[in-house]
């Protein structure tokens, strides 16, 4: 019996064995799925994040693709099809730069700029940002003003004072001497840490915070995410950051208002040098005038150069030229060398400098030859008499001729782009003067720029040809302002049709150098996107 027992025990025993070894590959089965599902979902989110990385890095790729693409752009700005910068859905809308059949793969970038005109900050453009618009710091020792107008340059900035005005100018000049309300390294080294004034140019605006006075609200405004637009969180007070304060106003912030990269190249159109119509050799100027122009008005400008005006400013006391009613030399002297017919003795020299083109243009505009035939005074009216005349003219002068033999002209104002802020602070600008152009700037009742505004507004000369000023104070003003610039500031978004990530940088493109170079380019994209996608994209 006992060995009956023992049989029927032993497989009792094996079958527990069996359900062991059962449990055991369960639970190992169990682990690994367990492991496999881990893993296959380690490999889905690493995948997933490669692809938003890989996207991240494209959309980045697209905007600058941007950046080259405003450089190529620039370099051909000459190309009648291309040179409006300023509102071009065509040419900055939704550039498509990677095509596909899926939305998800299609990659573009659009341009987008605020409009500088629109007081309540919720209007946009698609173009560039000339630095021309705004005023250059660096340049404020060149202008040869006297102390007072350089400051006023300053003060129409909101929340500007004397102090920190002098305190700008004494940081950006090249001497070590305090003015009435400025402060220099004799200050900033008994701060903590201590450091010295510049003496020099500002490299960026940013720099402005190391300025007495300056702190980061004057600098940056209410405009948190630099887009230029009033949004919510720049509207409601303290309840989101930034502070602001809930007026329904956009403070900008200095950096909308100045620069330190603007100039204009001081080249043609077709990239050949202009005539200076400056230079003191006057037998080149009246050849060089001749062949680009005619013999009338070659005639015109050397003895404009040689006796300067005879007009009259009717609103000032009365001034002429010292020379003026000198006797001209019966004949030619020994030496003498003349141009034109009747020949005019030029071996005299030019005695006058001419301070803007519109000396030359208007029905005042006269001067007083130095014939060799014993004709004495015989009075010589302007080529260009009436605002027809000008209007018609101006374009191909201006292309044609300057007043400096510099490469560069630098530091004028974009008057069809520059916002209040910087015209009030013009020498001879007056408020009338300021609002006119201001209602003048190319921009229709939805808030939109007007090509064909900006083709009339191509020179400066629409503030005289559209009765804004007299030829009096365009004289006064011109040296001062300009119709464009050839630096342009950019704000470029990478994104893709199918949504996604969305990149924004901002890059300057110097148009001075040749070919154009990017000379400043910031990652904006801590900043948020800045603009909707309704606003970036095309219409479909």
């Amino acid at each position: 019996m006992h060995d009956r027992q023992s049989r029927l025990s032993k497989p009792s025993r094996a079958n527990s064995r069996r359900g062991t070894i059962l449990v055991v590959v369960l639970v190992v089965v169990v682990l690994l799925t367990l492991t496999a599902a881990h893993y296959s979902s380690w490999v889905t989110t690493e995948y997933e994040a490669a692809a938003i990385t890989t996207a991240d890095v494209q959309a980045r790729m697209l905007a600058d693709s941007g950046a080259d693409y405003v450089a190529a752009l620039v370099a051909n700005r000459a190309d009648s099809q291309s040179n409006n910068f300023q509102h071009n859905p065509d040419l900055f809308l939704g550039i498509n730069v990677v095509e596909s059949q899926f939305d998800r793969a299609r990659g573009r970038f659009t341009i987008i700029a605020p409009l500088e005109q629109d007081e309540t900050a919720t209007h946009i453009r698609y173009g560039l940002i000339d630095e021309s618009a705004k005023l250059n710091l660096n340049l404020l020792d060149q202008l040869e003003l006297d102390d007072e107008d350089s400051r006023n340059l300053l003060m129409g900035l909101p929340g500007m004072t004397e102090d920190i005005a002098d305190a700008i100018r004494d940081w950006v000049d090249s001497d070590d001497t305090s003015r009435e309300y400025g402060a220099e390294s004799e200050y900033y080294e008994t701060l903590s840490p201590a450091y010295s004034a510049k003496n020099g140019p500002l490299e960026t605006i940013d720099e402005l915070l190391l300025v007495k006075g300056v702190t980061p609200e004057l600098l940056y405004g209410e405009d948190a995410n630099r887009n230029g637009l009033l949004d919510p969180n720049e509207d409601d007070g303290e309840a989101s950051p930034p502070y602001d304060n809930a007026d329904g106003i956009l403070q900008h912030g200095w950096i909308g208002y100045l620069t330190v990269y603007s100039r204009e190249i001081n080249l043609a159109s077709d990239g050949s040098p202009k005539i200076d119509l400056n230079n003191g050799i006057l037998t080149d100027l009246y050849d060089q005038l001749a062949e680009a122009f005619d013999d009338d008005v070659a005639a015109f400008v050397v003895a404009y150069r040689m006796s300067g005006p005879l007009d009259q400013n009717p609103n000032q006391p009365a001034q002429q030229a010292a020379n003026n009613n000198q006797p001209n030399p019966a004949a030619p002297g020994a030496g003498a060398v003349t141009r034109g017919n009747p020949p005019q003795d030029l071996s005299g020299g030019a005695k006058f400098q001419i301070a803007s083109i519109f000396e030359l243009l208007g029905e005042f505009s006269r001067t007083t030859p130095k014939y060799v035939n014993g004709a004495n005074n015989a009075q010589l009216d302007t080529p260009w008499p009436n605002k027809n005349d000008v209007a018609k003219i101006l374009p191909e002068l201006l292309d044609k001729t300057t007043l400096s033999a510099d490469p560069y002209l630098e530091g004028r104002i974009n008057i069809n782009q520059a916002r209040r802020e910087v015209l009030v602070g013009l020498p001879s600008m007056t408020e009338e003067i300021v609002d006119a152009i201001l209602a003048s700037q190319p921009v229709d009742q939805d808030g939109q720029p007007v090509t064909d505004v900006i083709e009339s507004h191509s020179t400066t000369g629409w503030l005289y040809t559209e009765g804004l000023v007299s030829i009096w104070t365009m004289r006064e003003i011109d040296p001062f302002i300009t119709a464009h610039g050839d630096v342009y500031r950019a704000q470029i978004l990478g994104f893709f049709d199918g949504g996604g990530p969305v990149s924004r940088i901002e890059v300057i493109v110097d148009g001075t150098e040749i070919p154009p170079r990017v000379v400043f380019h910031r990652d904006l994209d801590a900043l948020g996107r800045g603009y909707s996608r309704q606003q970036i994209s095309p219409q479909q």
